[in-house]
């Protein structure tokens, strides 16, 4: 119970407290790792391109963001050096974003930190506890695809 005077954290409250929390994590342990420069869009879009090269707009699909955001985030992982970004072999017109040999080892530390921390939290909460807050976070995200879709009248 808060104490009086205080107020009760909302769920958006500790989510948000949540994710800064583990992008933190990530930020620091990944610097231990010599990677100095993580960004919190990082874990997602390294784990992706390592199943191979993919296009710009397939990437924002995949983020929930507009193909121009994508590039943002690929130009960005490219002046790191993490990525390239080339004509498809198959459409000169489109983009499509690929780790470079020090992104392969980047996105490498990444999932390599990201499955530390999931060990880390399974030490602190059981199964059917992760299991329901998956389907807590996943009902926060179909909110949010819901909230996109244009409502017909």
């Amino acid at each position: 119970m808060p104490s009086p005077g205080s107020s009760p954290l909302l769920f958006g409250d500790l989510l948000a407290r949540a994710r800064l929390s583990w992008v933190r994590q990530m930020s620091a342990r990944l610097g231990q790792l010599g990677y100095e420069d993580y960004r919190r869009t990082d874990a997602i879009v390294c784990r992706i391109l390592l199943r191979g090269p993919v296009p710009i707009g397939r990437l924002g699909t995949a983020l929930g963001v507009t193909r121009q955001a994508a590039r943002k985030i690929t130009e960005d992982l490219a002046q790191r050096s993490y990525v390239t970004v080339v004509r498809s072999s198959e459409d000169a017109r489109r983009l499509e974003a690929e780790l470079t040999p020090a992104g392969q080892a980047y996105a490498h530390a990444v999932v390599r930190v990201i499955g530390d921390l999931n060990r880390a939290l399974t030490k602190r909460v059981d199964a059917a506890q992760l299991e329901a807050a998956g389907a807590v976070l996943n009902a926060v995200i179909s909110l949010g695809h819901a909230a996109a879709q244009p409502t017909s009248r």
